[in-house]
Formats: structure tokens, C-alpha cells, sequence
């Protein structure tokens, strides 16, 4: 089992440094200096777009979407992930997290919009993603179906196995209950669960996410208050690492820029394209709606969450003592601060993060399948592998987990990346056909792709007069 954990971590290190650093933030950066950096000159829309109601019953509004795409995003990668980014990378990896962010929040914003402009309709529901847009707009269906193949392993196999290993783990340390009897626990939940389908995920998601979320954060807004004078020394920590400015060393400013580039992608998902097929699912007038949606997602999960554990464990001295790693990080920790029952509560906190993830997850690789072949027999196999890998998951080390996350993620990004830098025409030709509505005054602009030249394919926004538009 070690030889295996070092050659998927030897394989790990190579398709990051020369694949994803360059891919991630060029991408990013390109399509953040080609929207004039929506990331900020929209951040209010988002706000705003996020709370439209849904007009029918049945239909899944923008924050259900949020909601979904929230519980795959926020997982071990906010608690677990975080404390890995520190312990390998140190303190400056926190930093490329940020930056990873900020520039992920227009590629996030992007492929959700793509996603939205080539859904399809399935009965009152929509599917769309990656492998959607892919075959729609390049023409590329084996490359549509290879993605979808990708992500559906990526998501429902090896990131459910990983959200169950941080699971298992924080159980274990904090009650000491066997991680074989978690993993078995997680799986007979999970299977209840992902047998109802998307309606009965979307209703989970979208009331454990913001509870969880908001004890969590409480929790840490007391940490901080208590430790108000070490802030500013703390954040030129952080700062001064990311450069090597305190330590200097290429080697250490590039473990802190691998670190955080990895964590920062796991954690918010940007460019990944496991997002936009939540996205694809909300019923909105104009696909620029649900990529500002999305977008803030990226802002919520790195910036918010993944910082507020980032600032739990850079205000303690454990991290520096090197003796825990991963979610043990965290509960560790947060007890210093906090006292004894800090591990019990992170570790009902993972417990909400993760299971909410492992749901998303399979959200993710059903849409995918359904891409490839519509099949209920495929369909059921693949759930029960889900519910197998989650048992799986909770029994392997943490290092061949999160080096088997990290693996699959690169290379589905990859694909995922070039795909939407080809269609980088068209989504810019979207958003302006926004932002012009917005400028006449329009307050909810309404998409007709009739507007935007040479777009084909896009088949749920065309009503009963040929125009093409969304049927909402």
C-alpha cells in the first residue's frame, strides 16, 4: 500500500506543477481580464441574482443550485484540506488559496454560464454541464463523453471515498468509533438518500449547508475575537510565506504555491467543471444569472470557509509542532483555542460537510451518466459503487485519498479548461448580451440566442414561435 500511495503521489506532483499551475491560472487570469474582472464589477449582482424565487413548483431556483453546488464545495477541503495546505506548503500556501479564488471566480463564472446556455430539458427538470457544452458547441461528443466518464469516476467514486476517509478519521479521533463502522453508517445513509433522486438532494442540501455552515462560522468569529491582537501578525505571516520573504527558498515558495493551487482548486472547484452541472439544473431568464451565482460560490467556499479554518490553525502553535495532519489539524487546533470539546464539535461539523459533499458528488456523476446513456441498470450499478466507495474511503490512508483526489482533479480540469478557453467567443458574447439589457434598463434580462451570432445548439431557450429561449 506505500509503494501505491508514492507513485499516485509521484504522478500528483508532476501533473501539478506542470499542468494545472499553468492551465488554472491562465485560463483565469484570461478570462478575468476579458470580462473586465466580473469577479468585482458584478460582485452586487451576485448578491442580488442569488435569492430569485422559483416560479413553478417542481423547478430548482438559483439557491438551490447554490445549495448543491455549496454541498460539494464545501467539504474536507474547507476543514481537512486546509490543514494539509498548511502542514506541506506552511502558511503561504493560504495565500495562493486566495489568489486561486479570486481568479477562479471568473472561470467558475464562465462554465456556469455555459452550462445554462446548453442545458437540456428533461420533463419540468434541466441537466447540462461540461460534457453538454462540449458536444453542443465544439462538436465534440467523444470528447463530451470522455469527460463525462472522467467526472463521474472524479466525483461519485474517488471525491465521495475522500470526503468519507475525513469523515471516518474525525470520528475516530474525536469518539473514538472505528472508521470501518463509520464508513458502513455513511454508506447505508447515503444509499437512503441518492435512491430519491435530485428533488429530495436539492431539499437536504439546502438546509444542512447553511445550519452547518453558520454554527461553523460562529464558532470561529468567537476565535477571532479572542484573538484580535495576533490578526495583523498573522496575516504578514501568511503573506510574507507565500513570497519566502521570511524563509527564503524557491523550494518553499513553490510547495506554498502547489499547496494552495490544489487545495484552493479542490476546495472551490473553479475551472473543474463539476459545478456548472449544478448550475445547468436552476431555471433562470438569462444564463449570465446562474454564472454570477456560481461565481460568488467560488468567493463563499475559499475566501469565507476555507480562511475561518485557515485562521483557527495559524492563531494556535499545533500546526508548527508537526504531530497532526489533516482533519486531526483542525480538531487539534480548535481545542487549543477552545478546549476538549472542540473535537467532538469539528467533528459533527465534518460530519454535516462531508456527507453534504459525498450527495453533491453523486448529483455531479448522475448528470454525467445520464450524458452518456440513458440506463437504469447503469444507473444502479453506479449508485451502489457510490455507497462501495464510501466504505471503501473510510478504511485507506489519508495520503493515497487525497493523492487520488488531487490526480483525477488535474486531469479533469484539464479538459474542462481548454473546452471553455474554446468557446471563450461565445460566453463573452453572453455576458455582453447582459450587460447590455442592464444598460437600457432592463431589470431582468431575458436571453434570446438569436442575440448572440453563431450560437448553435442551444435548444431550451426556444419557444413555440422558433425564437429561441428559455421555457420557464
Amino acid at each position: 500500500m506505500e509503494t501505491v500511495t508514492e507513485l499516485v503521489g509521484s504522478i500528483n506532483d508532476f501533473l501539478s506543477t506542470y499542468i494545472l499551475i499553468a492551465l488554472l491560472i491562465g485560463v483565469g487570469l484570461f478570462f478575468s481580464i476579458r470580462t473586465r474582472f466580473v469577479q468585482l464589477t458584478m460582485f452586487s449582482e451576485m448578491l442580488r441574482v442569488i435569492f430569485e424565487k422559483k416560479k413553478k413548483k417542481g423547478e430548482i431556483s438559483a439557491f438551490q443550485a447554490f445549495s448543491i453546488s455549496t454541498a460539494n464545495r464545501v467539504g474536507s477541503a474547507n476543514i481537512a484540506g486546509v490543514a494539509l495546505a498548511i502542514a506541506s506548503g506552511g502558511p503561504g500556501a493560504v495565500f495562493w488559496m486566495w489568489v486561486v479564488a479570486a481568479i477562479g471566480m471568473a472561470t467558475g463564472f464562465i462554465e456556469s454560464m455555459l452550462a445554462q446556455v446548453y442545458k437540456v430539458r428533461e420533463g419540468d427538470q434541466f441537466r447540462g454541464g461540461p460534457a453538454y457544452y462540449i458536444e453542443k458547441a465544439l462538436g465534440m461528443r467523444w470528447l463530451g463523453v470522455l469527460f463525462a466518464v472522467l467526472i463521474a469516476v472524479t466525483f461519485g467514486i474517488i471525491f465521495a471515498s475522500l470526503q468519507a476517509n475525513t469523515l471516518s478519521n474525525a470520528m475516530d479521533e474525536a469518539f473514538g468509533i472505528d472508521v470501518l463502522v463509520v464508513g458502513v453508517a455513511v454508506a447505508l445513509l447515503t444509499a437512503v438518500i441518492i435512491f430519491g433522486g435530485v428533488q429530495r438532494i436539492s431539499r437536504m442540501t439546502s438546509i444542512i449547508v447553511p445550519i452547518m455552515t453558520v454554527f461553523y462560522l460562529i464558532v470561529v468569529f468567537y476565535v477571532l475575537l479572542t484573538n484580535l491582537s495576533a490578526l495583523p501578525s498573522m496575516f504578514m505571516l501568511i503573506v510574507s510565506e507565500a513570497f519566502g520573504l521570511r524563509e527564503a527558498g524557491t523550494g518553499i515558495i513553490m510547495g506554498a504555491i502547489l499547496e494552495g493551487t490544489r487545495r484552493g482548486l479542490f476546495s472551490n472547484e473553479a475551472g473543474m467543471g463539476s459545478i456548472p452541472n449544478a448550475a445547468a439544473a436552476a431555471h433562470v431568464s438569462h444564463p449570465v444569472k446562474q454564472g454570477l451565482v456560481q461565481s460568488l460560490g467560488v468567493f463563499f467556499d475559499t475566501i469565507v470557509i476555507c480562511s475561518a479554518t485557515a485562521f483557527v490553525i495559524l492563531l494556535s502553535d499545533v500546526y508548527q509542532t508537526g504531530g497532526a495532519n489533516g482533519v486531526a489539524l483542525t480538531q487539534a487546533s480548535l481545542s487549543d483555542h477552545l478546549g476538549g470539546w472542540a473535537v467532538a464539535f469539528v467533528a459533527i461539523a465534518i460530519f454535516f460537510f462531508a456527507f453534504s459533499s459525498v450527495l453533491g458528488a453523486y448529483y455531479i456523476g448522475e448528470t454525467n451518466l445520464q450524458f452518456i446513456k440513458r440506463s437504469t441498470r447503469m444507473l444502479q450499478l453506479y449508485r451502489l459503487a457510490v455507497v462501495c466507495m464510501v466504505v471503501v474511503g473510510s478504511v485507506i490512508s489519508i495520503e493515497l485519498a487525497w493523492n487520488l483526489a488531487d490526480v483525477f482533479m488535474v486531469i479533469t480540469a484539464a479538459v474542462n479548461l481548454v473546452a471553455i478557453a474554446l468557446m471563450s467567443k461565445i460566453a463573452l458574447s453572453v455576458l455582453q448580451d447582459y450587460k447590455k439589457q442592464k444598460k437600457s434598463g432592463i431589470k431582468e434580462p431575458v436571453f434570446y440566442a438569436k442575440n448572440v451570432r453563431g450560437l448553435r445548439g442551444a435548444e431550451c431557450w426556444e419557444d413555440a414561435s422558433g425564437e429561441k429561449r428559455e421555457q420557464a
